[in-house]
């Protein structure tokens, strides 16, 4: 099973997304459910999650917690998200190993998909929440998760969590 390692934003900026999206039309959208919204640390494809997590365990050690907000839509081939800024996000992302994948880290929540034949497909969307910007809230857990297929659509699940609590001297 694939697995990823995620922070999970409160509810209260959820809800924030949720009144900024109101009820979409579908479309060519394939919109992501709101409990599967997150932001992806690093992603390990199929791997043993005991093993993997033992692994980010070692490597979160220690780690402080981020400040973070989610902020105006953007998009990459298909795919149309919310961008996230944040003190200490990369740092993080890299200790879990978000460049594992060869490819620079972009900080994201996926909100939707759509035909990457259809670049422009996302552009109203993109506008209409080009002003949004969240609560600002501070991260102080990362879970390991798994992505399960069911009918179709993908389900996350956390398998364990990892405090973000590094003490300061």
């Amino acid at each position: 099973m694939p697995v990823f390692s995620a922070l999970i934003p409160p509810d209260v900026v959820l809800d924030q997304v949720a009144t900024a999206l109101g009820t979409p039309e579908k479309g060519d959208f394939r919109w992501s459910a709101r409990e599967n919204w997150h932001i992806t640390l690093g992603f390990y494809g199929a791997d043993d999650p005991a093993e993997r997590g033992d692994w980010l365990a070692a490597r979160l050690a220690g780690a402080d917690p981020v400040v973070l907000r989610l902020e105006k839509a953007a998009t990459f081939p298909g795919v149309l998200w919310l961008s996230v800024s944040g003190t200490g996000l990369h740092e993080l992302a890299a200790k879990a190993g978000a460049e594992s994948e060869g490819r620079p880290y972009v900080a994201h929540l996926t909100l939707a998909r759509f035909p990457r034949d259809r670049p422009d497909a996302a552009s109203a969307w993109e506008e209409r929440l080009a002003g949004f910007t969240s609560e600002t809230w501070t991260a102080t857990e990362a879970v390991l998760m798994s992505s399960d297929r069911e009918q179709g659509v993908s389900r996350y699940r956390a398998i364990r969590s990892y405090a973000l609590n590094h003490a300061r001297d």
